[in-house]
């Protein structure tokens, strides 16, 4: 059946969905406009609107990461089986991610860089912040082991979170300059700062620092939605979010302009932890407007398009890319006007929603369609 919002955690798959739309836009305008359209502020908007979707998959990682976590905590499974199950399950995302790169690579045969394969790209850090989270969960948790399965235990594990985040964001400056750490080979120094084989940190990859931060940060935000005081007061606690990142994002605002500079090399856009802020302040507002519009507003119309397709978000995504960005894109690179690309905008749109249906209502059935091709035909 087509996606319904009804689900209590609607707004998960909603916000997945608003990330995929945020990337098809930002990947088809940058694929295909050309010539003076590049120049216009409407592409400079896109591109900017291109800063949330990764933000934002990290960011509900760490939400369903922490929904995870405490259901296996609260079915009273002992922290190193929690460590296994979600560690093993980060594995599974980065080894897809390394497929994936293989899977361009080889389509690209001929004219990609053999570099190419060993490219951070997204789903490598999701899969890499799953593994560590998983590994700093299962720690914590054998630490409070004695403190019970309830608010102790999620409250640790919160705040520890956020103590992560926190620290990944104030090291990233230093590891993307002064502190690179050039004794390791460039395929895993990329994994720190995203320098990939161009000698300097590359801004369009997505290294452990700043990012995995974002998965760290969706992970204290589960908990604390998951906690005693976040249950018996959900719809508060929502409001609070959306409040407190409007606060957060002036605050970090205003320490961007006259806070004290402590980095010897400051990079407002890349590596500022006051950016990062500000990107945490966003999406806990989208958190709180995704919640009230699945609660109370639209979303309770019926079909979603956005959690339709942020059931598939991972599907679309692979399969996308090779229509914007690869041999079968849909249009000419770079050389059409803002009217083709947002017709081939909507096209995209449409496809991958479609291959989200049908692969919502196909799940589950390989089994019978695999049996019906095998069953030799019967004479009338």
């Amino acid at each position: 059946m087509p996606a319904s919002p009804s689900s209590r955690l609607a707004y998960i798959d909603w916000m997945r969905g608003l990330a995929c739309v945020l990337m098809f836009q930002t990947h088809c305008y940058d694929a295909w406009l050309g010539g003076d359209s590049r120049k216009t502020t409407f592409f400079v908007w896109s591109q900017l609107g291109g800063t949330l979707p990764a933000p934002l998959f990290l960011f509900l990682a760490g939400i369903s990461f922490a929904l995870v976590t405490d259901k296996l905590h609260r079915k009273g499974f002992p922290a190193a089986q929690i460590a296994r199950t979600t560690i093993r399950r980060g594995a599974e995302i980065f080894a897809l991610g390394l497929l994936f790169r293989l899977q361009e690579y080889l389509i690209a045969w001929g004219w990609a860089p053999w570099s190419d394969l060993f490219r951070v790209d997204i789903l490598n850090t999701i899969g890499v912040s799953m593994m560590l989270m998983g590994a700093v969960c299962g720690l914590v948790l054998s630490l409070v082991s004695s403190l019970g399965q309830g608010f102790r235990a999620r409250s640790t594990l919160g705040v520890t979170a956020l103590g992560i985040a926190l620290g990944v964001s104030l090291l990233t400056p230093l590891l993307w300059t002064t502190w690179r750490p050039r004794w390791l080979p460039w395929p895993l120094e990329s994994y720190i700062n995203g320098v990939h084989n161009l000698d300097q940190p590359q801004p369009w990859l997505f290294p452990i620092f700043p990012w995995a931060a974002f998965a760290f940060v969706g992970l204290a935000v589960g908990f604390f939605l998951l906690s005693d005081w976040g249950r018996e007061r959900e719809a508060v606690t929502f409001v609070l979010a959306g409040v407190g990142g409007i606060g957060l994002t002036y605050v970090a605002h205003w320490l961007d302009l006259r806070g004290p500079q402590i980095y010897p090399v400051y990079d407002f856009w890349h590596t500022s932890p006051n950016f990062f802020l500000i990107r945490v302040g966003l999406l806990m507002m989208i958190l709180s407007a995704a919640y009230a519009w699945c609660r109370w507003g639209a979303g309770q119309w019926g079909f979603s398009p956005l959690v339709q397709m942020g059931q598939t978000s991972l599907l679309v995504y692979w399969v996308h890319i090779e229509f914007v960005y690869g041999r079968f894109s849909i249009l000419p690179k770079r050389v059409v006007d803002i009217r083709t690309a947002s017709l081939g905008l909507l096209t995209i749109f449409l496809s991958m929603l479609l291959l989200s249906l049908l692969r919502t209502n196909l799940k589950g059935r390989g089994e019978g369609v695999w049996r019906w091709f095998r069953e030799p035909l019967r004479a009338n």
